[in-house]
């Protein structure tokens, strides 16, 4: 049973002073790359946050590079190609919707493309307004 974590999962677990850190930290923690994927671009985006965020939260690029080598033991990271690209905005065209959705559709897209059983996210609501089909598979990690 494969399980897809999403960039705000992933930060989460990187935050120690995140209320949602322990959740997402052991979630993580339980992971390997048969059982756990991300999608590739969130190797970018994980960077992109921890390094971007104010003092003193924010992470030097050195700590932050560490933590997303650590995420590539933990997580099978997955690749769009241009027409799974393509196949992403059109899903979302269909359903009508708008601007940095596209981003929650590649996410998903990649978790389909391993046909993970769970979709953890702390943005369930988006989630599932993009992909009202994995509706059922798309949740918040476990609250300890």
């Amino acid at each position: 049973m494969k399980s897809f974590l999403d960039t705000s999962v992933i930060v989460a677990a990187a935050r120690t002073n995140d209320g949602r850190y322990q959740a997402s930290s052991a979630l993580l923690h339980a992971c390997d790359p048969n059982i756990g994927a991300c999608a590739a671009h969130t190797l970018a985006e994980v960077y992109s946050n921890l390094t971007g965020m104010p003092p003193p939260n924010r992470f030097h690029p050195q700590l932050a590079l560490k933590f997303i080598v650590r995420l590539r033991s933990k997580l099978e990271c997955v690749a769009l190609s241009p027409d799974e690209y393509l196949d992403a905005a059109q899903r979302i065209a269909d359903l009508g919707l708008l601007g940095g959705l596209i981003y929650d559709a590649l996410l998903l897209a990649c978790a389909r493309k391993v046909n993970a059983e769970r979709i953890y996210t702390w943005n369930v609501r988006h989630f599932q307004l993009v992909a009202p089909d994995l509706k059922d598979r798309i949740i918040q990690p476990p609250l300890p």
